[in-house]
Order: C-alpha cells, then structure tokens, then sequence
C-alpha cells in the first residue's frame, strides 16, 4: 500500500529529467560549480566535522560508560544520520536549488521548512561565530613564553598573588577573568569587552574573505581548513602518545560500562550527538548539494561523508583522552606528593623514605596503628579514576583542560598554537555551512536588490550578524551562549529534520524520488534506503524529539557562575534564570518550528482568497459583464492576470493568424498555460494554479490551438492549424 498526500500540479513546478539535463547545459556558465569532487567533499566533510567532534563527543563518551556509548551511536548513526543525509544530498541535487527552493518547489506550503533552517543557521552562526573569536583571543595569546594562563599574576602591589587567581587556578582565572571578564549574574551585562569585541570582528571579517564569492572562495578555503584539523589531531596523537598516563585515559575512555545502555539518556544523548555531527538540517549540506552534476553520486558521498565523521569523532575522543590521561595523572602525582609530604612531616620519617612506589603500602600500615594522628593531617583523596572522570564539557574542555596540559608540556607555546589554529579551521569550515544556510535562502526570498552582486549580499548579511552577535561579547556573553546554544537549536532542528524525511517520502513521493535517483546514479535505493525512508527514522526522528522536549521541559532552568564571592568558589555556582528569561527561551525554541505552519496557513488562506476572487471574475465574464481576463490576450482591461500578462495578433477573419500567450514563470518552472477552443468560440485556458478559465470568444468554432513549441520557455506560442 503506497500511502502519499496529495500534490497537485508538482509536474508543473518540478523539471523533467530530460528538462534537467538541458538544464545542467544551460546553466554552464550561469550556476556556481564545485572546480572538482575533492573540493566538494572537503567542504561537506568541514561543515559536518566541527568543534562538536572535538569536545562534546568525548564528554559524552565518558558521561555514558565509555566504549558502550559507542554502540547506540554507531546503531542511531545508521539508522538516523546516514539516511537523513543521502535524502538532503540527493534532493539538493535533484532540484538545484537552496534550502528553502528546494521545499517551495515540492509543494509552496512547504516554503516553511526552509525559512525555519535559515533561521535556525541563523541563530547557530550568532554564537558559533563568537566562538571562533575567543579562539583567536587564545591564539594570539598563544605566541608568548611562558602562556599568559601557566601563571597567576601579582596583586596591584606586586607583593603577592591576586587572591581570585590564587584561590582558583592559572588557567581558570585567564578564561573567566582576562579572557571573559564575566559577571556573576546575567542580569549583570558587564559591558563589552573590547579585545572581545576585536576578535569578534576579525572572526567575521576572515569569514566574510572566505565566502564572499560563494563556493568559488570557500571552495579554494577547505583545502586548508579541512585538512589541517587531521594533521594537527595526528601530531597530538603522537606526542599524546609519549606522555606518562595517556594510555589510562585512552583505556578508561573505551572501558565499557554495559549497564549505561538501559538508560534513556544515554540514547537520547547519541541520537542528538548523531543529529548534530551530521549538521543536518540546517539548509548547507542541500545548497552544497545542488551545485553537484546531476549524475553525481550522492549515495556514494553520504556513505563517505558518514563513515569520515563518525571515525573522526572516536579520532578526536582517543587524542582528548591521550591528553586528559596525562592532566589526570599530573594531578594525582601532585595529589600524593603532597600526602607524602605531610606524612613526612607528621610522623617525623626520613626524607625518601615514602615514595609514590610504596605509598599506598605505608599509608595503610600508617592508618593502622595511629589513625589519630592520619585525621589530624587532612590528606586528599588521591585517585586516578576520580581525576579521569571528572569530565568537562564544550568551552571548559577546550579552555581549561587542553589549556592546563599544554602548560605541562615541553614547548608549550608550540603546541598551544597548533592547537588553537585547529579548533580555528573547524570552527570555519563550518561556519561555511552554517552561513550558506542564510544567504541562499535570503536570495530565494529576494530580500536584496537582484542587481546586488555576490559580494554586497554576503558584505551586508556578515555586519548585521557581526551586529547581533555583541549580545555574546558583554560581560555576561557567556551566559547568553549557552543559552542559545542550548535553544536557539535543539527543538528546530529536529523538526524540521523530521518535516524534512515526510515531505519527501509522503508529499514528494518516494516513487518519484526514487526515479530520480535511478536518474541520476543510475540504480534504485535498495531495501535499506526504502525502510528507512519510510518508517525507521522518521520514527526515531519523532521519538527523539518528543524525549528531547519532556527532558527539556523537566530540568531546572539554572546556569552555572563564576562568582569569586560565593562560598563555594572556585567552583561554579548555580543560580536560577530570572523569569523573563522564559520568554526568551521560548522564543528561541518555538520561533523557528513555528514558520513552518505559519506559513503554510498563510499561503492556505491566500490562495483561497485568490481563488475566490478568480470565480467571481468568471461569473463576471459569463453575465456579460465588464471583464478584466482579456488582458491576459492582449484585451484591454484594467487587471493584470496571474502571473504575468499577454498579448494578441489578429489578421483579417480566414486569413492566418498567430497567438502568443506570454506568461512569467520562474526559474527552474515550466510554463503552467495551456490553451485551447470550447463550443461557441470561446477560448479556455488552463493556469496550472487556477485551473480552468472561459475567456471572451476569439476564433471561429472550427478552429483549434495547440502549442507550437513545449521548450521551457518565459511564454508559450500557439498557432492556428
């Protein structure tokens, strides 16, 4: 039983294969290309792979047992991500248009679904971007010997540490204190900071060089900006490697934990990590698609592309951990260093006498005949797995984990450069995608002049985001960062995900869609792709979202502060979001999701509208009455007919006579008028939206009209035979 929604007249809006064909000739010189599959392969690769691969999925590896997070993943990866990301590449590249072309086309009351990525690409590059920019602070900080972050600086009198530094760490006040100068409450802007607001401005404007033209200077850009991360990544790998506990972190990374996979959160966690790592359904990966040759193989590229990110993220995570084991350790060698010490001191034993080979040995021999005085001498806790699993998620990761062990490490400032100039590449490589996502979706809805080149548009739409983005370079930026990190996405994203796969399984056809795809890779999808695309991952799209917001929905609304004057400080204290906050959470979370219905609401009542304005102008014709239609044929009336307007050449009555009908189509439609002769002389003509039209009478009854010619062409010609 083939179950699929009605959509009339989608041949009239969608090209024939044979049309494409032509089309992909035509347009040689006038659609931007991919120079070869390489630079097309690296750019999808740079937008899918991003900061997300380096620090959340080792987080979540370690939240959720381990090497047994990496079963549901791998399971979600296939029937989720994969499936969702051979539908989006092979629909871009069937239709040839953006991410919001591509739905219009389909049926115009999907128009929505492309305005909700475009909004939702929009939010994301808000505050991606200043990510970038608090790379580029550290980046620059980086070419100093020693790191500004390995040290605490003195007090204004120079005679002691700063106290906040001092009761925190080196590397904990340079990333609160000098780098986001936070304030300990959102209410609290803070103002904005001004290296801040620079390294916010250079992050646009470097963006703006390499997208100014579209793919034709991204494309040349990924070349460095995809690659490098994996160059960077291999030499940690190897110095990792060569650094005393690496292989405990990187054995307590895949150590599995089975009993993590009954719990709930851990699939959740998985399927968002899936969603997210793909970048799927943002609009970029469909715009990136449909510059591809209609018989590229888009199976092919959705196979690649799945299997490079997936082994990047357990990639990244080995190298995390490499580097994470050796933090662990320094902290538990320093741990019982200064145990030993005060058992040293405390029972009067000879220096050397303890050691960190037989410390656990005399410890307990010690505990045992004088437990009293072991009280008195307030040890730590010293233990390896505790220093192991104390994961650290995102920006802390970055900032403060890497941070602390590069200043461990043999030429620090070497390797804190590479290592900041790879987070630079994949955060820009995505930034890519992201903004791709805008700006076709912004020249689908013609907003800018058409006479506006490539570079205007791109100029404009970069300093207004570059704008908007100071709300996240205030004293509180940071608050506001997670915020929209933690909304400005999640819930849209899966929606309109979740719009995507139906539309074009049960609006689309999946008949036709996989036609095309036989069109255009030359085999049908096997059995897999069917199930898939059918029942398998809408359904886990639709159980992941609904999980996804009864989770959201139940968890307290706090946010974590860095308040040197709380009593818990250094660490980072809880505090509730005021009550307006809600607003804007809901307006980050619903705003997007909401276009799609909105929308198709709007264009429902519109054509309505329009239709019913049509018949009362077709009982006004058959009363006799005054008509504006012949204006479509030359007439003299007052009003404009849909879509475009026409004209008619009469010769004497018997003699030949020619009739043109021009109508406006858009680019990429086929012309929707089709005429011919009713009893009586008059002309019907049919108009691919508002169907069947009885005009004034034009030609003797015997007469009849067919189209001279059926190219896609601005206006169709018909003739008297």
């Amino acid at each position: 039983m083939k179950l699929q929604l009605p959509n009339p007249d989608l041949d009239s809006r969608v090209l024939s294969h044979q049309e494409l064909e032509v089309l992909e000739t035509t347009e040689a010189g006038d659609r931007p290309k991919w120079d070869n599959k390489t630079q097309y392969m690296l750019t999808c690769v740079g937008f899918c792979v991003g900061l997300g691969n380096v620090w959340r999925f080792p987080y979540l590896c370690q939240s959720h047992g381990g090497g047994a997070f990496m079963i549901p993943f791998l399971i979600l990866l296939v029937v989720e991500g994969i499936p969702l990301l051979y539908l989006e590449f092979a629909i871009g590249q069937r239709i040839r248009r953006g991410g919001l072309g591509v739905w219009s086309t389909i049926h115009p009351y999907l128009s929505g679904i492309g305005v909700a990525s475009m909004c939702v690409s929009l939010l994301i590059s808000l505050y991606y971007n200043t990510i970038i920019a608090w790379i580029l602070w550290y980046l620059f900080n980086s070419f100093q010997d020693p790191l500004p972050w390995s040290q605490c600086p003195l007090n204004a009198n120079a005679t002691a540490l700063l106290s906040e530094c001092a009761r925190s760490s080196s590397v904990d006040y340079f990333w609160y204190r000098e780098t986001l100068n936070t304030t300990a409450f959102l209410e609290d802007d803070g103002g904005l900071q001004w290296w801040l607001v620079v390294c916010h401005i250079s992050a646009w404007a470097l963006l703006f060089l390499c997208i100014s033209r579209g793919i034709e200077t991204s494309g040349k850009a990924v070349y460095v900006t995809s690659t490098l991360p994996y160059l960077v990544l291999t030499i940690f790998l190897i110095r990792g490697l060569t650094l005393k506990g690496s292989l405990d972190g990187i054995k307590f990374l895949f150590t599995p934990d089975l009993a993590e996979l009954a719990k709930a959160s851990t699939w959740l966690d998985a399927g968002a990590q899936v969603f997210y790592s793909f970048s799927l359904a943002f609009g970029g990966l469909i715009s990136f698609s449909s510059y591809n040759s209609v018989h590229n193989n888009c199976e092919q590229d959705a196979l690649i592309i799945s299997a490079i990110n997936g082994f990047t993220s357990v990639y990244a995570a080995t190298v995390v951990y490499s580097i994470i084991g050796f933090r662990a350790t320094e902290r538990f060698d320093s741990c019982v260093s200064g145990n030993i010490l005060a058992l040293l001191n405390g029972f009067e034993l000879p220096e050397g006498s303890i050691t960190g080979t037989n410390y656990d040995q005399i410890f307990t021999e010690l505990n045992q005949t004088n437990s009293a005085l072991i009280d008195t001498l307030s040890l730590k806790k010293c233990s390896l797995d505790t220093f192991l699993s104390e994961g650290v998620e995102g920006t802390g990761l970055a900032f403060i984990v890497f941070t602390e062990a590069i200043t461990k490490m043999p030429f620090s400032p070497l390797w804190a450069v590479l290592f900041f100039i790879m987070l630079f590449c994949l955060g820009l490589s995505s930034m890519f995608g992201n903004i791709e996502g805008v700006l076709v979706p912004l020249q689908d809805l013609k907003l800018f002049p058409k006479k506006w080149p490539k570079e205007a548009v791109t100029g404009v739409t970069c300093l207004l985001c570059c704008l908007l983005g100071l709300i996240f370079v205030q004293g509180s930026g940071n608050y506001w960062l997670s915020l929209f990190d933690g909304y400005g996405g999640s819930v849209s994203l899966l929606v309109v995900a979740f719009c995507e796969m139906v539309s074009v399984v049960y609006i689309y056809g999946i008949d036709r869609f996989n036609d095309d795809i036989v069109f255009m890779i030359g085999h049908k999808p096997n059995i897999f792709w069917q199930i898939m695309w059918r029942v398998i991952s809408p359904a886990v799209m639709l159980f992941i979202l609904i999980a996804f917001i009864v989770d959201k929905v139940s968890e307290d609304l706090i946010y974590k502060s860095w308040d040197p004057e709380s009593d818990v400080f250094p660490a980072l204290v809880e505090y509730s979001y005021p009550s307006w906050i809600y607003a804007v959470i809901i307006a980050l979370a619903g705003i997007p999701s909401l276009f799609i219905p909105c929308i198709a609401i709007f264009k429902c009542l519109r054509n309505l509208k329009r239709n019913k304005s049509d018949i009362e102008e077709l009982h006004a014709a058959k009363m006799g009455l005054p008509d504006p239609l012949p204006d479509l044929l030359g007439g003299g009336g007052s009003s404009s007919a849909p879509h475009g307007a026409g004209h008619r050449s009469e010769a004497p009555h018997g003699q030949h006579r020619r009739v043109e009908l021009h109508v406006a189509v858009p680019r990429g439609s086929r012309c929707g008028l089709h005429a011919g002769v009713l009893a009586g002389g008059a002309v019907l003509q049919h108009h691919h939206r508002l169907g069947p039209l009885v005009l004034l009478p034009l030609l003797p009854e015997s007469t009849s009209l067919e189209p001279v010619s059926r190219q896609r062409q601005p206006h169709r010609v018909c003739e008297r035979v």
